[in-house]
């Protein structure tokens, strides 16, 4: 567990190289934080170890919880739709353990400003690191998660390839969306705190219209399209499920992602940029 002197110790040091004030700009508050990720880091890693402290099995309660709901709504769903399961179970199992990386950290998002309220009142840590400390502490989780992907792969005797290698270019590029995403969030709903509640029923409502328990070919090539082709998540979760499944996500796909990350990114250093002295009076 990290000591909060510790953390003081890292603050004055990020403060003596890289100053971090109210006159500072959004862009450099975000290369100061990411040239000291560790302390984003060290952060994040606690907070997983605070919430599991004691356990026998520690955050890998997740996984089980993660295998025993993978399990049954991929019965029920492959039932449903009359899906073979050694092709539906792999797809919901990616899409579930993803969907909830989404909708965790993007929810957490809302408040990643709030919840750190007694720091940044008190420490000159850039805001940017709280929004890595998010996006850290969910990484972790799902890297947790992860391990239950391959179990189901050999339950199916199916074993991946060097094609699925490329779910780490997507996943990097996804995650550059979910950091944009998660300032973006976290500093309008700082300001306007009933946002939470509205971004909570999005990601809520968003599980339903992206293929998560549902394959393409469910639905009717006109539904289909708007879904697959308007809804971002739908990109995002090709860039990841695809390979892992041994096919290519699209070059829809990458060009939507990539242009979302250039368009986010810009809006939200313009809105970080406007408003980030103001955060701290927010608070």
């Amino acid at each position: 567990m990290i000591k909060a002197d510790t953390i003081w110790k890292w603050s004055r040091t990020i403060l003596m190289s890289n100053p971090t004030t109210n006159d500072s700009t959004a862009l450099e508050d975000v290369a100061n934080a990411l040239r000291n990720f560790h302390l984003a880091g060290m952060l994040g890693w606690q907070d997983v170890a605070q919430r599991y402290r004691r356990s026998r099995l520690g955050a890998f309660w997740l996984t089980v919880n993660m295998g025993v709901l993978i399990a049954a709504l991929g019965l029920v769903f492959g039932a449903i739709f009359k899906s073979p399961m050694s092709d539906f179970l792999p797809f919901i199992c990616i899409g579930l353990i993803f969907w909830t990386y989404f909708s965790q950290t993007i929810n957490e998002g809302c408040t990643t400003f709030i919840s750190n309220a007694e720091t940044i009142l008190q420490l000159p840590i850039p805001f940017f690191t709280y929004v890595m400390r998010t996006w850290w502490r969910n990484t972790i989780i799902v890297a947790h998660n992860f391990v239950i992907f391959p179990i189901v792969l050999a339950i199916f005797l199916k074993y991946p390839t060097w094609q699925s290698l490329l779910f780490i270019p997507g996943f990097i590029l996804v995650s550059v969306n979910i950091l944009w995403i998660v300032t973006f969030v976290g500093i309008l709903c700082t300001r306007y705190r009933d946002l939470s509640q509205i971004v909570q029923n999005i990601m809520q409502v968003g599980m339903y219209i992206t293929p998560i328990m549902w394959m393409p070919d469910h639905i009717g090539s006109r539904a289909g399209f708007i879904l697959l082709n308007f809804n971002p998540f739908s990109h995002f979760i090709a860039l990841i499920r695809n390979p892992l499944l041994g096919s290519m996500p699209s070059s829809i796909n990458w060009l939507v992602s990539l242009l979302l990350a250039v368009v986010g990114w810009a809006a939200t250093i313009a809105l970080f940029n406007r408003y980030r002295g103001r955060i701290a009076y927010w608070l």
